[in-house]
């Protein structure tokens, strides 16, 4: 690994202000102004940028290139210069060697509509190694790439030595970033595990016995269930669904049908939350033919319940929600459970969440705030042996605990429910949150609450929440 290109490239990227996807786009624009017809598309050469930021092993021909957009001479490639180079500097072209004005390189705009630029905190490392800050990156951008490069990978792999103790380490980092996944701090977690699926990648690369294979295109199925779930959190839907298909890939790579139910409910629940209600229904019920009992069933069929009330089917969504709890009851430990963390180990307590969730939608009240104020009661007594409480579970119990009392008219109650959840700060604020305290409001707006100042003021609570949360890109239930 030539450590030290790779730093000087990451350096002259960095000095520049260039995210790695502007950095790609003069690569290429360099290449095709020099007369290289090989050079790759912009997914392609982001891909190798990726790789030569980590790795370096550049060729010769792409050292020229990378001269041309940074504006300097061949010989000052690998050098430390102090600062950046002008880009109105000669380099070379790639045929004659010959001194050529860099034709000027106007800033890529990387189109960010529906997120905001944010820093990524400093904190934001994989296994102890701190990598470079993206200053002022589209949040936007990120994630749709990071989709974009799963779901290419899939493909190529369902066409067609890594040692015990590189994938016990993989391991360790699937558990560690399904607890990540819960903490509230969404978008750290996602670019931790977009660098643990690269080093997946790489050793995919590698000739390895079917067994570790198997054992990778597993922990890629986990990731990029994880990773759609987070991206979803984030307000991205569509980069959701692509990283979700993508899982769905690998899964049926190695046949793992545990695997397939936990991705199905996952896309499931991302069409819900898209008010995509018959997809949702069908995703889920799709899903129940690979994982109807323990804690993969028991998601299913609360994802079912839910999306089955929204489309106006209150006693099939009451069947799907005692199915689930029997479910749940007649769990076991698989190789999905043993990672750990809420996404892969449905607790009590988020069972009874969606429970409610679905009863809440069905007109059966006392039942929807039993499950509810169960759940939050599970919440408040911490996760049980082999249990894990994720920061949005018990915020989305106590928002649809508030929607329910709202509906009955309980002004009071509804707003000591919304309390705790109006107090979360930023970074706790995910998409899916601010979606359901959007119903919230529109309670809020109902008739009997008219003349009440308490109801505006909780209405204004509930926009200012959302006006400070972590991402613009927010779904909307129907």
């Amino acid at each position: 690994m030539d450590s030290e290109t790779a730093a000087w490239l990451r350096q002259q990227r960095e000095d520049r202000g260039w995210p790695k996807a502007e950095m790609a786009r003069r690569l290429v624009q360099a290449g095709r102004a020099a007369g290289d017809t090989a050079v790759p598309e912009l997914s392609g050469m982001l891909h190798n940028i990726h790789r030569w930021e980590r790795e370096g092993g550049i060729s010769e021909r792409h050292k020229l290139h990378y001269c041309r957009a940074l504006g300097i001479h061949p010989s000052q490639f690998g050098l430390s210069t102090g600062k950046p180079a002008e880009a109105a500097e000669p380099a070379l072209s790639a045929e004659a060697g010959t001194a050529v004005p860099v034709p000027a390189l106007q800033p890529a705009v990387i189109a960010a509509t529906a997120g905001p630029s944010l820093p990524v905190p400093a904190g934001v490392a994989y296994r102890g190694r701190q990598e470079p800050v993206l200053r002022d990156f589209a949040v936007e951008h990120e994630v749709m790439m990071a989709a974009h490069e799963g779901s290419d990978h899939a493909a190529e792999h369902e066409r067609h030595g890594v040692g015990e103790a590189t994938l016990e380490q993989l391991r360790a980092d699937l558990a560690r970033l399904s607890g990540l996944c819960d903490t509230g701090a969404p978008l750290p977690a996602f670019l931790d595990m977009r660098q643990v699926r690269d080093r997946i990648y790489r050793l995919l690369d590698r000739r390895a016995r079917p067994r570790d294979e198997a054992e990778l295109y597993f922990l890629l199925g986990c990731l990029h269930e994880l990773m759609g779930l987070t991206a979803n959190r984030l307000g991205y839907p569509d980069a959701a669904e692509e990283l979700l298909r993508a899982g769905w890939a690998y899964a049926n790579v190695i046949d793992h049908n545990a695997l397939r139910g936990m991705v199905r409910a996952r896309l499931s629940y991302v069409m819900y939350w898209r008010g995509r209600y018959a997809d949702s229904r069908d995703l889920a019920a799709d899903g129940l033919r690979y994982a109807s009992r323990g804690l993969v069933g028991a998601n299913l069929h609360l994802e079912q319940a839910r999306a089955l009330a929204r489309l106006g089917e209150p006693d099939a969504a009451r069947q799907q929600v005692g199915l689930a709890h029997a479910a749940w009851e007649d769990r076991g430990r698989d190789d999905l459970a043993e990672i750990g963390g809420e996404e892969f180990a449905l607790s009590q307590a988020a069972t009874c969440s969606m429970a409610g969730s679905a009863l809440a939608e069905t007109g059966h009240g006392r039942e929807a705030a039993g499950e509810l104020e169960r759940a939050i009661l599970l919440y408040d007594q911490g996760p049980r042996p082999g249990e894990h409480h994720g920061v949005a579970g018990q915020a989305l119990a106590r928002t649809d605990l508030a929607m329910v009392r709202l509906r009955s008219g309980a002004l009071d109650a509804g707003a000591a429910a919304l309390a705790p959840v109006l107090a979360l700060p930023a970074g706790q604020r995910l998409a899916t949150l601010t979606a359901r305290l959007g119903l919230v409001r529109r309670e809020l707006a109902a008739p009997v609450f008219r003349d009440s100042q308490q109801a505006r003021d909780l209405g204004d609570q509930i926009e200012d929440f959302g006006r400070a949360a972590i991402t613009t890109g927010l779904h909307s239930l129907s």
